[in-house]
């Protein structure tokens, strides 16, 4: 795991060429702090700082094929490098070393583009060509690892992280306020543009390439779900995932290092700690008098059966309160999910002990995990009246007051593609229309998904719902907290549920595989059960337990967020009494506003990190 940075097309002298670089570099050292490097040539300069994991001797970046005509950056890990690099030496090339980032390089020369569809693993590289000024650069099926890019005058530069792209010379600091109506909609940034205007990161499963000044992107891979009606017996597909699992995380413990394991007292990290082969595991909670929001003594007791050594911490409210800043800085945007500073503290606490853990995002995507997956089948009652009747009810049922059964009209009224945005749906079109002191030009969030949700129109609603988080809600919200809060503490973080060989099984698998009997990853849960107790694998979801509501009624929080409310940038951006209502209807028990507080709040505190401390 690494950072990586460059620039393409700047005429300026090698010694600046590589000032600049060093500035980009050592903005994101946390990413690679074991060793670095740079490539300057007369059109292009690479920068690399190195996490040391596979081939801790000679894997160092940037590195050149063997007439130095390529030259690569690469972040990540390539799971199957060593079959490819055996393909390779049959085609007559010559290794240097054991690294899996010199089969990047062999296999870009015998490849090319093709390159993409033979790798497993997460990945963002750049390869340039000195022969004929290109640039190659590839992000991973999922969006595991981040490749973010901007142009200033003519010249492409590129980065890991978007505040390495900041040090660049020329490049001016501006919020996209299109960014920032789309986030009160989703509270994670859910396309190409960044909240830096003209920042752009590279989608999951595109590659681009840039020569001559000219940059083209393409698409290589497409999460597509293809359910099978007759895909086999429950047992069989019982078998499958069971065995897949065991693969998949074979593949991932390969490493120089050792590994440890995120576990909570859920079925999907609980999973995987229950096939990898380290023996530390780590978690984190917060308390209370009711112990509702931790998961440690679940895990601790799972840990003790799988004979792990358990490594917990509780977090105080103190602590989470004082990381909401130097989270916001490590995230580079704003996130309006609450769980991201809690994974900052168990990869805090993991780095203490080792370089590389497993956890368990992408499971809830592939294999159905989330509740409200379960919406469609709850609906159905409804479902099958005509549209217009349904409209109607649902019409009637919003000028009623809020009872039980309001919502379910309200919500059986539209089809899904008009009522789901993803797996958090923040403000609706017309409250941040309400909150927002100008108007973006942002589409509407219905016209914003529509090409996604047309690729999909032939799938039923629960399929529909799973392909948008494949392409949204997994990549902008899951995987960008991953990567970025264990990066902020030099930790490699592998998930094996988002591989290829797992993917390629959940995409065929029927929804009743899926969600049954009002239970999510029905199937799953079994599969896993052959590794864990009853209890482990059937554990109901929690996500990751934040006592947000509790703690914004409290002192100092609910002071300290009343004055950013009414701040200089909260004025400059927002209608400053609808945040106070907001506010003051969370402290009066009117409403539960806490996460619409929090989403505001924590862009209020990156915008003052970004754009207030750092001027």
């Amino acid at each position: 795991m690494c950072g990586i940075c460059g620039f393409i097309g700047n005429k300026d002298s090698k010694e600046r060429k590589k000032e600049i670089l060093h500035a980009m570099m050592d903005v994101m050292r946390h990413r690679g702090p074991d060793s670095d490097g740079m490539f300057v040539s007369d059109e292009a300069a690479l920068g690399f700082c190195r996490l040391s994991i596979i081939d801790l001797e000679d894997g160092s970046q940037p590195m050149h094929n063997e007439n130095e005509n390529l030259t690569l950056v690469f972040n990540g890990e390539i799971y199957n490098f060593k079959k490819l690099k055996k393909e390779l030496k049959a085609k007559g090339h010559r290794f240097a070393n054991h690294s899996d980032s010199e089969v990047l390089l062999h296999g870009y020369e015998s490849y090319g583009k093709e390159l993409v569809d033979k790798i497993r693993g997460m990945f963002a590289f750049a390869i340039w060509n000195e022969q004929d000024k290109s640039l190659f650069a590839a992000r991973d099926f999922f969006g595991i690892k981040p490749f973010f890019y901007t142009m200033v005058d003519g010249c492409l530069v590129f980065a890991s992280e978007i505040k390495s792209i900041l040090k660049y010379p020329g490049f001016v600091k501006e919020v996209d306020e299109t960014v920032l109506e789309e986030y009160l909609t989703f509270h994670y940034s859910p396309l190409e543009k960044t909240f830096f205007k003209g920042v752009y990161r590279l989608m999951p499963g595109h590659f681009l390439t840039f020569q001559d000044q000219e940059l083209k992107i393409e698409r290589y891979f497409d999460p597509m779900l293809t359910p099978k009606k007759r895909f086999g017996s429950d047992e069989q597909i019982i078998h499958h995932i069971d065995k897949v699992m065991e693969q998949s995380v074979k593949r991932h413990m390969v490493s120089d290092v050792e590994i440890g394991a995120f576990l909570s007292g859920g079925v999907d990290s609980s999973y995987i700690a229950s096939k990898y082969t380290g023996n530390k595991a780590f978690t984190v909670g917060f308390l209370n008098e009711k112990n509702q929001y931790s998961e440690i003594a679940y895990a601790k007791e799972l840990a003790e059966k799988l004979g792990l050594e358990h490594h917990a911490k509780i977090i105080s409210k103190d602590e989470y309160w004082e990381a909401v800043p130097k989270v916001m800085w490590h995230l580079d945007e704003p996130s309006g999910d609450a769980a991201a500073i809690g994974l900052y503290f168990v990869a805090q606490e993991a780095s203490k002990y080792v370089k590389v853990v497993t956890s368990g995002e992408g499971s809830d995507e592939l294999f159905g995990g989330y509740n409200i997956y379960l919406e469609p089948k709850a609906l159905s009652w409804i479902d099958w009246m005509p549209k217009k009747v349904r409209r109607t009810l649902g019409a009637a049922a919003e000028k009623l007051p809020n009872i039980k059964g309001r919502s379910y009209l309200m919500r059986g009224a539209k089809d899904v593609e008009e009522r789901y945005v993803g797996n958090v749906y923040m403000f609706s079109d017309e409250e941040r229309r309400e909150l927002l002191k100008k108007d973006s030009g942002a589409l509407p969030t219905e016209e914003l998904l529509r090409p996604c949700f047309a690729k999909v129109k032939d799938l039923n609603d629960m399929d529909k719902m799973q392909y948008l988080d494949l392409n949204y809600w997994l990549p902008g919200d899951i995987l960008q907290k991953a990567d970025k809060m264990s990066m902020a503490h030099s930790l490699e973080l592998r998930v094996p549920f988002l591989d290829r060989d797992v993917f390629e099984l959940a995409r065929c698998l029927p929804t009743s595989a899926k969600v049954r009997k009002h239970q999510t990853k029905y199937l799953f849960r079994q599969a896993a059960e052959r590794s864990l107790p009853h209890e482990s694998a059937d554990r109901r979801k929690l996500g990751f337990p934040v006592p947000i509501r509790v703690w914004i009624n409290e002192e100092p929080w609910y002071s300290e967020i009343k004055k950013t409310f009414t701040g200089e940038a909260a004025n400059e951006f927002f209608h400053t009494d609808k945040l106070l209502q907001l506010l003051e209807e969370h402290k009066s028990g009117q409403k539960d506003n806490s996460k619409k507080i929090w989403t505001v709040f924590v862009f209020l505190v990156w915008h003052r990190v970004f754009f207030e401390d750092a001027a």
